[in-house]
């Protein structure tokens, strides 16, 4: 019992920060365009 009374917040903290940094990534758009970035490699711009 001592160790979910130990355990459990430090997992809360570390899914709260992965959540918060799953946020400020969607919000500064770094999952907009995930097509044409692997595209435009395969393809010249000639």
């Amino acid at each position: 019992m001592r160790a979910i009374a130990f355990l459990l917040p430090i997992v809360l903290a570390v899914g709260g920060f992965f959540l918060y940094m799953f946020l400020k990534a969607v919000r500064e758009g770094q999952f907009d365009d995930l097509d044409d970035p692997p595209q435009r490699v395969v393809h010249d711009q000639d």
